[in-house]
């Protein structure tokens, strides 16, 4: 988990960087943050059904993240509501980290 968590962290000092310098230029640099999504990486964990209650009670919205609550955020970014916004990471989480 420590290599994992600092790969996250470093993500984060990309985009605030990259965000920085590109700025002058007019390109905006943000990312998309996902909690738990059905995904390759998670599909071993998530079919043990004892690990998946845990997870899905652990989550506010008690259920995995879709494509389609990725897809909102992506559009939100790449449209001009965002003009103003660079140099953020958008958690996609279902409450995750609120909790």
């Amino acid at each position: 988990m420590a290599a994992y968590g600092a790969a996250k962290s470093g993500v984060l000092g990309v985009v605030r960087a990259l965000s920085v310098e590109w700025a002058a230029g007019g390109t905006r640099v943000n990312a998309i943050a996902p909690g738990y999504f059905l995904t390759r990486q998670t599909q071993g964990l998530l079919a043990d059904p004892v690990a998946k209650a845990r997870i899905d009670a652990r989550i506010p919205m008690r259920r995995l993240g879709t494509a389609r609550d990725l897809a909102g955020v992506a559009a939100f970014l790449l449209s001009e509501a965002s003009g103003y916004i660079t140099g953020q990471v958008i958690t996609v989480d279902g409450g995750w980290l609120a909790a």
